[in-house]
């Protein structure tokens, strides 16, 4: 019962990652788009492509801490313990980037506008990072039962390294989400404009995974040795190969199956992460039989999972699928024409 809960515990992460990685990525596009004039238009197909799903995005996220507090409560309590100013800043940066997206819009004073996307587009770089720092300190085996709060759980090369990938990782996603988005509504320009984007990210993902192949060796090698070996080896491998096709079809200007290659990659990753971990929650103290809550409890939790299976699962796929044909919210002509193609000079 114990492992079958941690296994929902991965998905959930990983759908998380995905979902809500492809909103981070599109505010990290945000805050590298230029001054007012020359970010118009990658800022309004961001707005337009994000507006439908952001809110709901972040249920993949609360569900990860349900399953944490009442599944592994003794892992919840030492994560929380020892990592409370990464999370604690992760969370700022939600709140303030959900914010500065819904205040953004709205506002009709450009200095206003200023400040609200600064806000939003500053966040969706900080959270990425400082969740993916807590991961990396995880990895490494920096948090144990009782571990109390120090910079080194959390500032090691392991944690700044996977931080860095996670910012990396979502920029890839989103650009190649964005990508589509464009394409869809018309916006020929911004399709090249956010298909280099997303060459240039994935370059970065491998760049920053090729400098941390020697660092998680020394520095997190129970990890290490999950992922080179094993069912953490061949998810890692079919998560180059997502990644590769990725690149393959946006080379070749087909953009039909990217979404789900690119999702496919980031998921697989992290499914390889949790593999690769086992048979421990926390690296190498406590394992998922030793951390997990009583059995009455995961009992429940398996029947609340189906239930929210059951009732949640199809609205969540029907959002994603009219998302996905745009037909939650369509650009208008004066949305895609109101501004020059980006670069130009205003």
């Amino acid at each position: 019962m114990a492992e079958f809960i941690a296994g929902v515990l991965v998905v959930v992460i990983a759908a998380y990652a995905c979902g809500g990685g492809t909103d981070y990525g599109a505010g990290f596009w945000d805050l590298l788009a230029g001054g007012a004039e020359r970010g118009k238009r990658p800022r309004w197909l961001i707005d337009h492509a994000m507006a439908p799903v952001w809110e709901v995005n972040n249920v993949w996220l609360i569900f990860v801490f349900i399953i944490m507090w009442t599944g592994f409560p003794t892992m919840f309590q030492a994560v929380f313990g020892a990592m409370w100013l990464p999370l604690a800043l992760a969370a700022v940066g939600l709140v303030l980037r959900g914010a500065g997206f819904a205040l953004r819009k709205p506002t009709h004073r450009l200095a206003q506008r200023r400040i609200y996307g600064a806000v939003f587009a500053v966040s969706s770089l900080v959270t990425p990072f400082f969740l993916g720092a807590v991961l990396g300190g995880i990895a490494a085996g920096r948090v144990a039962v009782g571990t109390t709060a120090s910079a080194d759980a959390w500032a090691n090369p392991t944690s700044v390294l996977t931080g860095l990938l996670a910012v990396a990782a979502v920029a890839f996603l989103g650009a190649v989400f964005l990508c589509s988005d464009a394409r869809r509504f018309g916006a020929d320009d911004l399709v090249d404009y956010f298909r280099r984007r997303a060459l240039l990210a994935f370059a970065a993902v491998v760049v920053l995974a090729l400098i941390a192949l020697p660092v998680t060796h020394d520095d997190a090698r129970h990890v290490w040795d999950g992922l080179t070996g094993g069912l953490g080896l061949l998810l890692v491998i079919l998560a180059a190969v997502c990644g590769l096709a990725t690149v393959f079809l946006l080379v070749r200007r087909s953009y039909g199956w990217t979404r789900y290659t690119s999702a496919a990659s980031v998921a697989l990753t992290v499914g390889a992460w949790g593999f690769a971990q086992r048979p421990y929650l926390l690296p190498t103290s406590l394992t998922v039989a030793d951390a997990a809550g009583a059995p009455a409890t995961l009992h429940w939790l398996v029947i609340v999972t189906g239930i929210a299976i059951v009732l949640v699962g199809p609205a969540l796929v029907l959002l994603y699928r009219l998302d996905t044909l745009g037909q939650l919210e369509p650009l208008t002509d004066a949305d895609t024409q109101a501004a020059g193609a980006p670069g130009d000079d205003a």
